[in-house]
């Protein structure tokens, strides 16, 4: 059987993120199962903030169809994110806010079309007790009503992360990594009960 292809998308692009160090432990642990993991850095799309008039003006940027691509190139989503003043960030939101901009054409699909039914999980860090989890139900929300993604119930917080990791990145304590396993475990059955048999 084709194991899934998963897409991870750490929700901060800063120099030593918490959330870009849970992104690529739960990258490392996914391929140690055997999946196929694409990590996204959204900085590198150099999505411009979403504005009508620059739409208007300059049409959608290439970092926005670069974005549909891996969407559409992966079975599942894995996006793990911190809050900011307990809302979801804003390099998370305006990424998606241009990808909804895309229109169908003969050369691609609309771009919610790219998420419709993509099974996606979250993740998130914070050094605070509640790791994030104010975020990750806002940021379930948006993905369920304006991106039809199927989100799935197993989620996980990581509280106090700064003190999570150790020198070599990985989680010290058993019980946290396999928090983190469960929630790829439940992303990759829902991939695999939606993927078409090759």
């Amino acid at each position: 059987m084709t194991q899934p292809r998963i897409l991870i998308i750490p929700g901060s692009a800063r120099a030593g993120s918490l959330n870009r160090q849970l992104a690529a432990f739960a990258a490392t642990t996914a391929r140690a199962a055997g999946l196929a993991v694409h990590e996204l850095d959204l900085r590198s799309l150099e999505l411009p903030l979403y504005d009508g008039d620059l739409e208007v003006a300059s049409g959608i940027p290439a970092g926005a169809f670069a974005l549909q691509q891996a969407f559409l190139g992966c079975d599942g989503v894995l996006v793990v994110m911190p809050e900011y003043n307990g809302f979801p960030t804003p390099l998370v939101i305006n990424a998606f806010d241009w990808l909804s901009r895309i229109q169908a054409s003969t050369a691609h699909p609309a771009g919610v079309a790219a998420t419709a039914n993509k099974p996606v999980a979250l993740l998130s860090a914070s050094p605070g007790p509640g790791g994030g989890l104010r975020a990750m139900n806002y940021l379930r929300q948006y993905l369920q009503m304006g991106f039809a993604m199927l989100v799935v119930p197993q989620q996980f917080a990581l509280g106090r992360a700064h003190e999570a990791f150790d020198d070599a990145g990985l989680l010290k304590d058993a019980r946290t990594a396999q928090s983190v396993q469960a929630v790829l475990d439940a992303l990759t059955r829902l991939a695999r009960a939606l993927t078409p048999p090759a």
